[in-house]
């Protein structure tokens, strides 16, 4: 399990922002509490969601996003490789 603390959001924030994407917290109608724009790269998330939401919300999308760890810094590559070791977010090898 992951820790459900602002400092894990944060970490997950800045790991989003290496991939290029943008974060927002707005309100809306999300049935799943968030929605991608793929071709904008922008995610919007729930303003109303605490941070165990929130954090649940990203560690959901992660997966769909194409993470490329060779562009990613090494503080975000160890932290993506605990999250997998944990949770199973992604497969073993890197993306091409």
């Amino acid at each position: 399990m992951v820790k459900y603390t602002s400092t894990t959001l944060t970490k997950i924030q800045e790991l989003i922002k290496e991939t290029g994407y943008v974060l927002r917290y707005e309100k809306g109608n999300f049935k799943s509490g968030y929605c991608i724009l793929q071709d904008k790269k922008v995610i919007v998330i729930n303003k109303y969601f605490e941070t165990e939401a929130r954090i649940n919300s990203l560690l959901e999308i992660l997966p769909s996003l194409n993470i490329k760890l060779d562009d990613l810094t090494e503080g975000s590559r160890k932290f993506i490789e605990k999250i997998n070791q944990k949770e199973l977010l992604f497969d073993e090898k890197p993306n091409p």
